[in-house]
């Protein structure tokens, strides 16, 4: 349900852990799944095998596409970036069949949500690839996004903010281990494309930037106003997780890796101050400076400052000492779901 301040309230419920406790493992375990989620950036496809603890990942594919590029300004997908789009999903399509995948969902996000072609867009993809995409909404969006981040969410926190900043916008869940009743969404339209094509990606001024970063934190307002802690003392009880490749970048900078590994930044603690010492690192670089850092590359130098100043604007709003960081999300929230439909015998004949 929303409500006029943009805040959506959803049922109250636990957050799923990656160790689900199935109705019946053995229906579980026929089976072999997939998710595939479609942003306004990246195209991503886990495909995985129940296991003890969860699930195993036997297939993982990401490809930036930017379908929504171009997006703010004619409110349409363009040819480009539908082709783009339409050859990474033939591959997860491949992929899926190639691994026996036959429980899956795809879903796609903010893009296919604006685009005034979204629906026809995705009905070409079923006919090409026989993928069939729902269009998730904003607050179903933060539901997987926290249900794949359950695991490295403490449970004896008194408050979590979850975020995750996207490419077209940027979504956060505010859980509350204290008693209240529902957990709390916000959705705003801000996300590393949609920033970089309103205030540039190559080169930007310091004026430029602290008008992204002024911009983000006028929309957290309302959302912060109710759902904040007051005090150092409260704030020292509030887990941060943030769930993006802004995030998962900076830990991997910080890190110094020759090149991105998972395995080194899922589930890693970053200090904010530390975080901001390398935002502004990267706010001086040069496009090619940033290209060069192997945790970015030339794909995403164009879009990362404006991933930055959307993680600026959250810590300024919620100013703790440091935050959590998942290489996990929406994907892994898909997968917690397809298996507990699967033990609960609620998949289609």
């Amino acid at each position: 349900m929303a409500r006029a301040d943009g805040i959506v309230a959803g049922a109250a419920s636990e957050p799923p852990a990656t160790a689900d406790p199935w109705a019946d493992r053995q229906a579980v375990a026929r089976h072999t799944y997939a998710a595939l989620d479609l942003g306004t950036n990246n195209c991503r496809l886990l495909v995985a095998r129940p296991a003890r603890q969860g699930f195993r990942v036997v297939e993982a594919f990401s490809r930036i596409v930017r379908l929504g590029e171009g997006l703010q300004a004619t409110g349409r997908l363009s040819d480009g970036a539908m082709q783009r789009t339409l050859e990474a999903l033939r591959i997860c399509a491949e992929r899926m069949r190639r691994r026996g995948v036959d429980r899956a969902r795809c879903v796609a996000t903010e893009a296919c949500r604006q685009a005034a072609n979204g629906a026809e867009f995705l009905a070409c993809v079923e006919a090409e690839t026989g993928l069939r995409f729902d269009v998730i909404s904003s607050a179903e969006e933060a539901r997987l996004a926290v249900a794949g981040c359950a695991p490295l969410i403490d449970p004896l926190a008194d408050h979590v903010l979850v975020f995750d900043i996207g490419g077209g916008s940027t979504e956060l869940t505010w859980l509350s281990g204290a008693g209240e009743a529902e957990p709390a969404w916000l959705s705003i339209p801000c996300g590393v494309v949609s920033l970089c094509e309103q205030y540039g990606g190559q080169t930007i001024s310091a004026a430029t930037y602290r008008a992204m970063v002024d911009g983000v934190e006028h929309r957290l307002r309302p959302f912060a106003e109710r759902w904040r802690p007051d005090g150092e003392r409260e704030l020292g009880r509030l887990q941060m997780l943030g769930t993006s490749g802004t995030v998962t970048t900076l830990v991997g900078i910080r890190l110094g890796l020759p090149r991105y590994d998972r395995r080194r930044v899922d589930g890693q603690w970053l200090e904010v101050r530390q975080a901001l010492g390398i935002v502004r690192r990267l706010r001086a670089m040069t496009f090619a400076e940033r290209a060069a850092e192997p945790c970015i590359g030339c794909e995403r130098a164009d879009l990362v400052v404006a991933g930055c100043a959307v993680f600026e604007a959250i810590c300024r709003t919620w100013p703790v000492p440091r935050l959590r960081v998942a290489d996990r999300g929406v994907r892994e929230g898909v997968l917690q779901d397809l298996m507990r439909d699967s033990a609960n015998g609620h998949w289609p004949a």
